[in-house]
């Protein structure tokens, strides 16, 4: 009966034990609140909406349970496919991300889709003959180099399992020996014929994300302008949407699918701008200018790569709306109104600024603001002015919680910056320390201690991981045994996240582990510089870590000049630390963006 469903999951995942007992109260109290059941439903299933695994449980216990959980699992099928490294199907001796579920959307096509597609090599007979939902219905966030990447995977797919003979899972294809653009024609019909199936199913689009690199030819763009003239053609497919992001890595030659934007859309919340490459060009900061101020409600904006439309702000409809604005790698070289957006802008929350050039000059604005200047996080790779730093955060120190410095920044400039935030900031919860000396490490042991429960999220780099001189090597050890012997015991009682980048002895790690065990560590990572002579951690860390249960989420890698090896490639290792209930991953996949990190906070 659910056999549509199993496209998306490879394996069912029981939910945790308390979650059974609340389900068993619930349905003990169904003939009483039987009249509210499908609301109370609807809203505790809201919680997990990211715990795929759980909502996949949900659709085995009833039937109002599966038409309350389906449609949390297919608001972005192509998002998960990209993004979660569990999201697998498995053939005999391959392992391919799963990406059925567009033959699932593809399923209903009328005749001359269906023939057009084989012309293109693609059977009819691949796709289901029926479905248990309108699963296109259903679809709330898209995102166009996700779903060009799963077409992609998926075209992939279907010819490797008929190249094997893997007829058995229903994998046909057509025409294997057509012409080398096969593919490159396929995944453009199969792309716009996905957005004629979620148009014509009038769906309530959310989320809309369009990315455009750079790589992509005259033909491409061509095609990428083809689903934009449909989408004008059909206005009410965005007129919706709370969250846009437009990215384009290269000169914009037709702005035409940036006008549709500011013409069908005034209900939009968050906004994303990452414009990077040549891009100056009056025309499209003309239509960003107007995308943002023809917004009613709009709450969070982010600039990345280029600043404009940035002066669009002053005097826009969004002064008694937005809240939150992030800059990303922006140069304020040429930004001269600062002090007068930030001042028009009466119900502002949080500003964040993240790898940005030229901050003496933006400082230099700041300072003379009227009102708070409320900076919740900065994260820096430039060496700034310490007179301008002290005075960012004399007035913005209460509202800091997000810090960081690279390694561009100098170790003299470091000592001086956490001088200054141990003073000013007492609320930091995330701190990136990469690129210390064995000085102004125990500044940011300071640091750590003062800050206290507050902190969540601990990030430390202190090795060069493809330099192996003699000089380095020596750094790295005295560097990473400082950590160790004096990390563990400053620790908050609880920690979301920590990753530790550093060349570890044992001894040292044992040292840390015994002072931290105190500590729950919810996603743990370790990457560990490696001679040919090191140790083996990994017995250490079963000790201390596996048999206590102190961590939920662990990734291990190890480097050897330019190989890295993962304890998630261990097969053996990684059941043997799920039967001690801890998930290992790869540490990529851990590993914390900062940009990605804020953009996702509320």
């Amino acid at each position: 009966m659910f056999m549509d469903t199993l496209y998306l999951f490879d394996k069912f995942l029981k939910p945790p034990f308390f979650l059974f007992a609340y389900i068993a109260y619930i349905m003990a109290c169904s003939k009483i609140f039987s009249g509210d059941l499908p609301e109370l439903m609807h809203e505790i299933l809201q919680y997990f909406r990211n715990d795929y695994s759980m909502l996949h449980s949900c659709i085995f216990v009833n039937r109002l349970w599966c038409r309350l959980a389906i449609p949390l699992l297919w608001e972005d099928p192509f998002s998960i496919a990209a993004e979660n490294d569990n999201y697998y199907l498995f053939t005999e001796s391959y392992k391919h991300k799963n990406y059925r579920f567009i033959e699932i959307y593809l399923h209903n096509l009328n005749e001359n889709d269906k023939t057009k597609l084989n012309e293109y090599g693609i059977s009819e007979n691949l796709f289901p003959s029926n479905t248990l939902f309108n699963y296109p219905s259903f679809i709330k966030c898209l995102n166009t180099q996700n779903i060009s990447f799963s077409i992609e995977e998926w075209v992939e797919i279907v010819r490797a399992s008929a190249i094997k003979g893997q007829h058995h899972i229903n994998f046909l294809i057509q025409n294997t020996n057509s012409q080398p653009n096969f593919d490159l024609n396929s995944r453009r019909f199969i792309f716009l014929l996905l957005f004629k199936i979620f148009i014509r199913n009038n769906v309530n689009l959310h989320t809309f994300e369009v990315e455009i690199a750079n790589t992509l030819n005259t033909i491409e763009r061509e095609y990428f302008n083809s689903v934009f003239e449909l989408i004008l053609q059909n206005p009410t497919f965005i007129g919706n949407i709370k969250n846009l992001k437009l990215f384009c890595n290269g000169q914009i030659a037709d702005i035409t699918f940036l006008q549709c934007f500011y013409f069908n859309c005034n209900s939009i919340s968050s906004l994303y701008f990452q414009f990077s490459g040549n891009n100056d060009n009056k025309s499209t900061e003309q239509c960003l200018s107007q995308i943002i101020n023809s917004q009613q409600n709009l709450r969070k904006i982010l600039f990345e790569d280029n600043e404009y439309p940035l002066n669009s702000l002053k005097n826009s409809n969004c002064s008694n709306t937005l809240k939150t604005i992030i800059f990303h790698n922006i140069n304020f070289r040429n930004i001269n109104t600062l002090k007068e957006i930030f001042e028009q802008l009466n119900v502002l929350e949080s500003i964040h600024i993240l790898y940005c050039l030229s901050l003496n000059l933006i400082i230099k604005q700041i300072i003379h603001i009227t009102k708070p200047f409320k900076l919740k996080s900065l994260f820096m790779n430039e060496t700034s002015q310490i007179e301008t730093m002290q005075s960012l955060l004399q007035k913005s120190g209460d509202y800091l919680e997000n810090i960081g410095f690279e390694l561009s920044i100098s170790n003299e400039m470091k000592e001086k910056l956490l001088k200054l935030i141990k003073k000013y900031c007492t609320k930091i919860k995330f701190f990136k320390l990469h690129g210390y000396d064995n000085q102004n490490i125990y500044s940011a042991f300071d640091l750590i201690r003062n800050n206290g429960q507050n902190l969540n999220y601990i990030s430390i780099n202190f090795c060069k991981f493809l330099v192996y001189d003699h000089h380095r090597l020596s750094d790295d050890n005295e560097l990473s045994s400082i950590i160790l012997q004096n990390l563990g015991q400053i620790l908050p009682f609880r920690l979301e996240y920590l990753n530790l980048s550093l060349k570890i002895n044992t001894s040292d790690l044992e040292v840390f582990l015994k002072n931290s065990k105190n500590t729950f560590i919810n996603k743990l990572l370790i990457r560990n510089k490696m001679l040919i002579d090191s140790e083996d951690i990994l017995p250490c860390i079963k000790k201390y870590i596996m048999k206590e249960k102190r961590v939920k989420y662990l990734a291990i890698e190890e480097v050897f000049l330019d190989k890295r090896e993962e304890l998630y490639a261990c097969k053996n290792e990684v059941k043997e630390f799920k039967s001690y209930n801890i998930e290992v991953h790869y540490f990529d996949d851990l590993d914390i963006q900062v940009c990605d990190f804020i953009k996702g906070m509320d």
